[in-house]
């Protein structure tokens, strides 16, 4: 599995923010094609206490090829078209590569 992650900082308004991502962005980007599963979190903090950070997401792709055609088809230049729109400057995008499903800490 392959994912890009969405990693927002602290926006000035986050009832706006949130109205915004979840009525709005995340309709737009659940309609990628080749997107298995999204997942949102809410970051509520760190072991240091803030975190610079507001919200995560993890958008599951079956491969790379999956994921760049997802990226170039209509849905997912509305999605980055939408993102740039009111988070451009909240947003970190990176790709990566599940290497374990489970780590056992038993």
């Amino acid at each position: 599995m392959v994912k890009v992650i969405a990693l927002y900082k602290q926006p000035e308004n986050a009832q706006k923010f949130d109205e915004h991502y979840f009525n709005t962005h995340a309709p737009i980007t659940s309609k990628i094609p080749g997107l298995k599963k999204m997942e949102v979190t809410k970051i509520v903090g760190s072991p240091m206490g803030k975190s610079d950070y507001y919200l995560m997401c993890e958008m599951f792709y079956e491969d790379h090829e999956s994921m760049k055609a997802g990226m170039k088809s209509q849905e997912g230049k509305a999605s980055g078209k939408d993102l740039m729109s009111f988070a451009g400057d909240l947003v970190t995008l990176m790709i990566g590569e599940e290497v374990s499903e489970t780590v056992n800490t038993k």
